[in-house]
């Protein structure tokens, strides 16, 4: 069959000369044990700039997933942009798979480029990822901001419907997609107001701790917002949670100048946000379900 213009790779060159224009380079950290992780990391690095980890989630690589946001942030930091294991130029040949194993391989690439102390912003699945990094190496992380990673879910949850999805294997199926079909009915969940599904052509789709900031799309279908108020409740005071109005998981695409208020404020002017209230849960149990090294997280007043 014919493929039409690629739209991704004519995207990913704007998205990699931005990353360039802004003061970034491409690097390869070997870690010495089977695992190589590339990263962008600053051309020259600002000893007067904090330094700000951003951890991409599934899906667009992680050019596509925080090029609007580099631009607005590098006046404020210095920014370090890795690939996550298994995504774009960073691979491993050992075993591990879980969130921990990233989580320690990104921070081996931070000390491999002199990075003592950092804030983070983790989305989606990278949520997961800064969550296990800050409970880790909290010495090291100085701000935190988990967006609509759902680090409270529990295997229950799935039994009784707080997912769109019955199980993990129409999970990964729907958030790895392998057909244009697949790709559609992620940005179905993705997004509160996807665009028309006439407008994406199928060749298009298919070329394709410290004190802590949630954030989550109010309508938010792979992370369900009760997670946010779960993730909030076991945080405690120190952890404010910011419902991102009339979006779903992918609250950065639908709303980036709100988004990127509420991080500027944050991470930038030290500010914290007004936190949305909590319902009160109806099983408390829920609170000490926060799974793994996650549990560990101190943190200190915003």
């Amino acid at each position: 069959m014919t493929r039409c213009f690629s739209l991704t790779a004519a995207r990913n060159r704007c998205y990699k000369s931005s990353f360039l224009k802004a003061g970034l380079r491409s690097t390869i950290t070997d870690l010495q044990d089977g695992t190589v992780m590339h990263c962008w990391v600053p051309k020259t690095h600002n000893d007067s700039k904090p330094n700000l980890l951003l951890i991409h989630g599934l899906g667009a690589n992680t050019m596509w997933q925080w090029g609007d946001t580099i631009r607005k942030m590098i006046p404020f930091f210095n920014i370090f942009v890795p690939d996550l294991v298994f995504f774009g130029d960073s691979y491993t040949t050992r075993p591990e798979r879980s969130e921990s194993f990233q989580a320690q391989c990104v921070m081996r690439v931070m000390e491999a480029n002199s990075v003592k102390k950092l804030s983070l912003v983790g989305l989606s699945y990278g949520g997961f990822v800064g969550y296990s990094l800050a409970a880790q190496f909290s010495e090291a992380v100085e701000r935190v901001v988990i967006c609509c990673a759902g680090v409270c879910m529990e295997e229950k949850d799935l039994k009784e419907g707080v997912f769109k999805v019955s199980d993990l294997e129409e999970a990964a199926d729907i958030l790895v997609p392998q057909t244009p079909e697949k790709l559609r009915e992620l940005l179905g969940f993705a997004m509160f107001k996807p665009p028309p599904s006439t407008l994406v052509p199928s060749c298009l789709l298919a070329d394709f701790i410290d004190p802590t900031l949630i954030l989550w799309g109010e309508y938010d279908k792979i992370f369900p917002l009760e997670l946010g108020h779960r993730l909030k409740r076991h945080l405690g005071d120190n952890a404010h949670l910011v419902v991102i109005k009339g979006t779903g998981h992918a609250f950065i695409v639908e709303k980036p100048k709100e988004s990127y208020r509420h991080l500027k404020s944050f991470l930038v002017d030290l500010q914290p946000p007004p936190s949305t209230p909590s319902p009160i849960p109806n099983n408390e149990n829920h609170l000490s379900s926060c799974k793994g090294e996650a549990e560990k997280i101190t943190l200190k007043t915003a």
